[in-house]
């Protein structure tokens, strides 16, 4: 794939070509990606591969997604003097052995690709030794080297993965192809792009199969920017630069009108077709399609994205493109989320001066890189409701109180659920909803609807979320007379 300008080609229409990621919990079933996924096509090549490291890897290199536990990464970042990241080191290069154990089944196989992971880890290891002994001199701060740390071990995830895939697919006559975009043993820093550019610049995507690395060094730093959703935006601008008809993404589930877990599988509906507004409003509770950032490019290139279940091939999954709308006024999904945390800060001071005092609070929650899912502002109250951990909100409000001591500042953990639809502007349905909720005993802490009509949101209490999803989803998805 050789063109004269990236700048000329970026411009040129769609190829023939999908490019397709794999999520870390169906790369972890590699019987399944390689049958239900690479060899279950029409055509085996025209295809680009960008895949996640295994389930939960992820979280021993960095921290627990969820729970915020440390990781490698958490732990070395904790003190200079504390060696507990070696033992999460040694922990994880057996875990990653153990991985290869369980693919290659003959010895050649398994040893190379012991060696390819295991010199990745020394390296990485050994450069935090370095750092480590650096740092103890006072100046030195590690501090300003840890968005590197972060960047380099959230790469060997990535990097065993998709070197384990390209493998294990050249083992069944695929001329798979590992294309390793983390810059490991490259000294140049090139923007994203034209490191994308540069590595399918030779491939012959007719012939050859790339199997990508979710993570992508760049000179920006992808993580300062999108953290953990670093391997969607690899994703994404593979699809704009090298301009796929389609971009694919495949996880262990179908986009559904609700969790089937709590509505039942035999209600929910699998979602055909819905628009990148509505996977926006999925990522900022935490469901992501796609990052909404990462979806960006694909949304103003006009580059479709569809979401396939991994163990149901044969399923057309969900078409998400831009200009979708339904064909009539209805709710698509019902999704929520448990665990966020409200901080409510009151002054009366702050009548007349909500945005200064907004300004300052914003401040502390970017400090923190506090998710913040929404807000409530009224005359002299504003309320954030925040996705993250208890340690982060303790520290959040440890600074509100310092900067405000006059105000006074609540904290509690709530619920959220929304309703989501293309086009939501269906006569009475706030009034129905709510009744809903009413007839469940459920109380609304708050509430928020946008002009946009494209999402509702009610904030619960906790113990209240499973009851108010089926509520929800019987009242305006189950029922004909919204449908």
């Amino acid at each position: 794939m050789s063109v004269d300008s990236r700048k000329d080609y970026l411009n040129q229409p769609l190829n023939q070509h999908t490019v397709e990621k794999i999520g870390g919990t169906s790369m972890t079933n590699y019987t399944a990606v390689r049958d239900n996924i690479v060899l279950n096509a029409s055509e085996l090549y025209q295809r680009i591969f960008v895949v996640s490291a295994y389930g939960g890897v992820t979280d021993d290199l960095l921290e627990h997604k969820k729970s915020g536990q440390p990781g490698i990464y958490g732990q070395f970042a904790n003190g200079v003097n504390d060696d507990s990241w070696r033992k999460a080191t040694l922990a994880l290069r057996e875990r990653l052995f153990g991985i290869n154990a369980s693919l290659f089944s003959d010895e050649a196989g398994l040893a190379e690709a012991n060696a390819f992971i295991g010199e990745r880890l020394d390296v990485a290891e050994h450069c935090l030794s370095d750092l480590q002994h650096l740092c103890e001199h006072g100046h030195f701060s590690l501090r300003s080297h840890l968005d590197t740390v972060r960047e380099m071990l959230a790469s060997l995830g990535e990097a065993h993965s998709a070197w384990n895939m390209a493998a294990l697919l050249r083992q069944s006559e695929v001329n798979a192809i590992f294309v390793d975009l983390t810059a490991w043993d490259d000294d140049k820093h090139l923007d994203l792009d034209d490191r994308i550019f540069q590595a399918f610049e030779t491939i012959d995507l007719s012939t050859q199969l790339p199997v990508v690395t979710g993570y992508a060094h760049s000179k920006e730093g992808l993580m300062k920017t999108f953290d953990r959703g670093y391997s969607e935006m690899t994703f994404s601008r593979i699809a704009v630069v090298t301009r796929v008809k389609e971009a694919i993404i495949h996880k262990e589930f179908h986009l559904s009108s609700a969790d089937p877990r709590l509505v039942g599988e035999h209600n929910v509906i699998p979602i055909g077709r819905t628009n990148y507004d509505v996977a926006d409003q999925l990522a900022n509770l935490g469901m992501e399609a796609i990052h909404p950032r990462a979806a960006k490019g694909m949304r103003q290139s006009k580059i479709p994205l569809r979401v396939k279940n991994t163990f149901e091939p044969d399923h057309d999954g969900t078409l998400i493109t831009g200009d979708y709308i339904s064909e009539s006024p209805r709710v698509e999904i019902i999704a929520g989320r448990k665990g966020v945390y409200a901080i409510e800060l009151f002054d009366q001071n702050m009548t007349g001066a909500v945005d200064e005092y907004d300004r300052e609070i914003l401040a502390v929650l970017s400090r923190f890189k506090a998710h913040i899912i929404s807000k409530d502002v009224n005359a002299n109250t504003v309320t954030h409701y925040l996705a993250t951990n208890l340690k982060t909100v303790k520290r959040i409000s440890d600074v509100l109180e310092e900067t405000f001591p006059e105000a006074e500042l609540e904290q509690r953990t709530v619920a959220i659920v929304s309703a989501i639809g293309s086009d939501m502007q269906v006569s009475g349905i706030l009034a129905r909803t709510v009744t809903a909720l009413a007839e469940k005993n459920i109380c609304v802490l708050a509430m928020h609807q946008s002009m946009r009509q494209v999402d509702m949101q009610f904030v619960i209490d906790e113990e209240d979320y499973e009851v108010a999803v089926q509520s929800l989803h019987a009242c305006l998805v189950e029922s004909q007379s919204v449908r």
